[in-house]
Order: C-alpha cells, then structure tokens, then sequence
C-alpha cells in the first residue's frame, strides 16, 4: 500500500475537485490535464435546524412556495457547488429562497445548529456530527444514490425531485500529454487502493463515497460537469470574477 502511494505522489500533478465551473481567470482549463480518475465524491445535502417546520424536502419546497422568498438557504458563495445546488434547485422548483452566503462549511454549520438560517445547502463533513447527534437534521442528498454516510437519507429524486444533482469529485490529474501508459498505470495503482477496505472505509468516515473511475469516465464526468454547470450560470445571468 505505501508503496503504492509513494509512486502515486512521483507521478502526479494535481488533485482536483470537480463538480463546479470556476471563475474564467484560473489561468487554465480542463485541456490542460490529462484525466487519471476520481478517488471519491460527496454530495450536497440539503439540511435544516430540526425545528423547521419541514422534514421532508416536499415539505421544505411546500413551505419555500408559501413564504415567498422570506426562507434562508445558507451556502459558502459562489462560484462552489453549495451555492450552485441552491440556484438548481430554484430553477427546477420554481421555489424562492433568500440566500445567505458564508465564508464556509464551518460557519455555515454553526448557523445551522444555532438556528440561524433555515435551511443549508452542505457537504456531509462539517456536519455529520450534529447530524448524528440531532442537532441537525438531514433531509436529502443531491446524488444519483444514496450516502454511505447517510444511508436513511434519501436522494432528491426519492424525494421527488428528479434530476436534482449536485456532487462533487475529488480525482486526480496529470499533464496533459501524459503518455497514456502511464495514466492508466496509475490509474490501476489508485484503483487498487481506493477499493481497499482501510481505504474505503475512511473514506465514508469522513463523509464521502468511494468512487474509483478509469480515465475515460472522469473524463466524461468533467465534461458532463463543465456543460451542466455552464448552462445553469448562462441561465441565472451570474457573472463570477
């Protein structure tokens, strides 16, 4: 296994999170690496203080209709895919929210146990704590399946918003023009280890989802991301700096 690592550490050149379009002054794009595979993902998860008078999230979009725009959603700002997922969720509800934006997971949560703000638009990991402690509650996760760490959430779409996604992956990449031996070696070598128990394991501990890909399908997840992500920004008329 440590071997593994060390060769993993030589040979790449970044981890990267995708999930969610960056401003356009990053100085790179997406063609500038070459794609070895996705390590694990975590999804937003839609949560509340456990005195909001919505438990369900038809409960929650049924209360956001009748408030007209007077309920919170706390979210990190843009351009993160916190902040993004609320903006979904608007645009395929038709819901209002009042948006109030921290300077990150951690404040964000600590609002949430205090009461503060209704509603949070989170990742599982600042979180997960007061959410097995009930001190928050959580009332669905914005993935295709459910949480490995929240297995008695259910998904949006259980929940009756179908198509509601918003996941971000964590995943590696080379240089692009990296010849392709070497991704797919390293690729293999990642593969190995992100499937291992130990691994695995800690993984959900810290409130992700194993999710080992070959180059290919981070690839195309990067893509499929770049394009949902572009539209929704045209959509919204958000302009990031």
């Amino acid at each position: 296994m440590r071997a593994r690592l060390r060769f993993i550490a030589a040979a790449v050149v970044a981890v990267c999170v995708t999930g969610f379009t960056l401003p356009a002054n990053t100085g790179y794009e997406a063609k500038d690496f070459a794609p070895i595979g996705t390590i694990s993902s975590t999804p937003i998860v839609i949560m509340s203080h456990p005195s909001l008078a919505a438990a369900s999230l038809a409960e929650v979009i049924a209360l956001a209709k009748r408030e007209g725009g007077k309920l919170t959603a706390g979210t990190p700002p843009p351009p993160t895919l916190n902040y993004f997922a609320i903006e979904l969720m608007k645009v395929m509800t038709g819901i209002d929210l009042t948006i109030v934006t921290y300077k990150g997971t951690g404040p964000l949560t600590n609002d949430l146990v205090g009461g503060h703000v209704a509603l949070g638009f989170n990742t599982i990991a600042p979180a997960l704590g007061n959410i097995q402690a009930g001190k928050l509650r959580a009332i669905a996760v914005a993935a295709p399946r459910r949480s490995a760490a929240l297995p008695d959430v259910p998904t949006a779409q259980e929940a009756g918003v179908p198509g509601f996604e918003a996941v971000l992956y964590y995943g590696i990449a080379a240089p692009a023009g990296t010849p392709r031996p070497i991704v797919e070696r390293i690729n293999k070598e990642m593969r190995a280890i992100i499937t291992s128990d130990e691994i695995s394991k800690r993984i959900v501990a810290d409130g992700g989802d194993p999710a080992p890909a070959t180059p290919d399908e981070y690839a195309a997840q990067i893509a499929r991301d770049e394009a949902k992500w572009s539209d929704l920004i045209k959509k919204i008329g958000l302009v990031i700096n």
